[in-house]
């Protein structure tokens, strides 16, 4: 799977939408708001920064939130580097990531470092060490030998990609988190936050952004 490689519509001209899965890759309000409020806030970020910090990700998309997850590493005046490893099945052609992060012009000295870099797989830029994993997580999540402080769970929505959604690779986030790690997603879909909860997780919810009534926040004891 890990040859497969996105297959996009775009609406506005700007917002990617996988038709695949036919869900847009991030909000169609403000996608950059929804990052830091979901996966920043929903992980008590940056509050929790410190060095030697991992976050990991199921669902790499555009990269807007590792991006995004960067910005706030270097703004909040970190010392070495953020480790980043996320995993994505469907990995996005350079040129339309930088078409959609185009409409995110405050993040756009990170994207403009990040793309100039990226050419898949690892990349170091000095105060990031990216890592994207491509493949089935269900199948190569299991083999990771990482850990992570913070997990961003953003596969497309349940209802059309409920593979990334399943216990089992629920159990396999929670083996792969720090004691006292997080995770958050912007749903709080019945299934999922069972799912976290059999996985060990103190699973809550907590206000969603903008249409979404709630979201779900997790953390491993």
């Amino acid at each position: 799977m890990a040859d497969q490689r996105a297959e996009l519509s775009w609406t506005d001209e700007t917002i990617p939408v996988s038709n695949r899965f036919d869900d847009p890759y991030f909000s169609l309000q403000n996608g950059l708001e929804e990052t830091r409020h979901v996966f920043l806030a929903g992980n008590d970020l940056p509050a929790r920064f410190a060095p030697g910090f991992h976050i990991a990700e199921l669902g790499f998309g555009t990269g807007l939130n590792m991006l995004t997850a960067w910005a706030a590493w270097e703004t909040s005046g970190q010392n070495g580097p953020l480790t980043f490893t996320s995993f994505e099945a469907f990995p996005m052609d350079p040129s339309d990531m930088a078409r959609a992060l185009a409409a995110f012009p405050r993040i756009a000295p990170w994207a403009g470092r990040f793309l100039d870099a990226w050419q898949g797989g690892t990349c170091d830029l000095g105060s990031l060490r990216l890592t994207v994993i491509e493949g089935d997580a269900r199948q190569t999540l299991p083999g990771w030998s990482g850990q992570a402080d913070a997990w961003f769970l953003d596969g497309f929505s349940p209802a059309k990609n409920p593979e990334l959604w399943q216990p089992d690779l629920m159990r396999q986030v929670a083996d792969h988190t720090a004691p006292g790690g997080t995770a958050a997603t912007y749903t709080a879909a019945g299934f999922v936050r069972r799912g976290l909860q059999e996985a060990g997780f103190a699973v809550a919810r907590a206000p969603g952004y903008g249409r979404k009534r709630h979201m779900t926040r997790a953390v491993k004891p």
